[in-house]
């Protein structure tokens, strides 16, 4: 495919395929259709047979190419199922031009300091496992590691002390980053404020600008209620203040990002809803590079 595909790219290569889609033609009069010099069109000629695509027969005193096929309807195929998947509603590319529309609607509104302030999200999820183990995965660092990133990022450090006045530190790369060459690709801190274990989890958590700063400031409340089969609904509220005009970026991506990362944490408890002691010895030092550190904090 790769011969093909180089052999292709060449405009005058192009012509003389064209030319043979028509019918089987010998060389000068290839030469003569598409204005090149006969010597030129025969090495043209000559690639296009090496990469499968024309073959060639002599005829008395002419040499006669004729276009094979075969070829381009397999790099047509290839084509096609390229475009099928980037068109694939549920992939990746949806989430991306989803992400775009916000992004540039987002840009467009911040014009000035405190642009976004009072902006809420809402999300909700029904969850298996009871409100227990729903409260661990929330608060506990090897299990938030799981699934609080979207889909494409992955915690390369994490920091939630579980308690009144306790520190959040929560760093990220490109899940496909696995050694940690790339630059971080983004950071948040924060602290929480509201513990009531099993039922109720409130922080503040600030991501931070490439020069440090803080670009808006989220006030974040959990509440967990158990279901009657066993379950727990979890119902999350985002709250923004202090937003700077270098925001816009994070804020477009938090109705997409974090929606995501609950869908992580629903299939996380809907692979083993009772589950309470096995995830304490997750050893991660197999999904994150060599400086990536967590720090379990407190679960008081």
């Amino acid at each position: 495919m790769d011969a093909l595909l180089a052999a292709l790219a060449d405009p005058a290569r192009w012509r003389l395929v064209r030319l043979l889609a028509e019918r089987p033609r010998p060389v000068g009069v290839l030469a003569r259709l598409a204005e090149a010099r006969q010597p030129q069109t025969t090495k043209h000629l000559q690639t296009l047979e090496r990469a499968g695509i024309v073959t060639s027969q002599r005829a008395g005193q002419r040499r006669v190419y004729a276009l094979k096929a075969a070829p381009l309807r397999d790099l047509a195929a290839a084509l096609n199922q390229l475009a099928d998947d980037a068109d694939r509603v549920d992939g990746s590319h949806a989430t991306y031009d989803r992400y775009g529309l916000s992004l540039r609607a987002e840009r467009s509104a911040a014009a000035e300091p405190g642009w976004a302030d009072g902006r809420a999200f809402r999300f909700h999820r029904s969850l298996a496992g009871r409100p227990e183990l729903v409260w661990r995965h929330l608060t506990e660092a090897p299990l938030l590691a799981r699934w609080w990133t979207p889909d494409d990022l992955r915690v390369s450090e994490l920091v939630f002390e579980a308690r009144p006045g306790g520190r959040i530190v929560q760093e990220y790369r490109d899940a496909e980053d696995t050694d940690g060459s790339d630059p971080v690709v983004g950071r948040a801190e924060g602290v929480v404020e509201d513990v009531r274990p099993g039922e109720r989890l409130g922080y503040r958590l600030s991501p931070v600008l490439p020069d440090g700063s803080t670009a808006f400031t989220a006030r974040v409340d959990l509440g967990l209620t158990p279901t009657g089969t066993g379950g727990t609904d979890l119902d999350v509220h985002w709250r923004l203040t202090d937003s700077t005009v270098g925001s816009a970026d994070f804020v477009a991506g938090i109705e997409i990002g974090f929606g995501q990362s609950l869908d992580k944490l629903a299939a996380a408890l809907a692979a083993d809803p009772y589950d309470s002691n096995s995830a304490d010895n997750t050893d991660r030092t197999d999904r994150t590079d060599r400086t990536d550190r967590t720090d379990t904090g407190s679960t008081t």
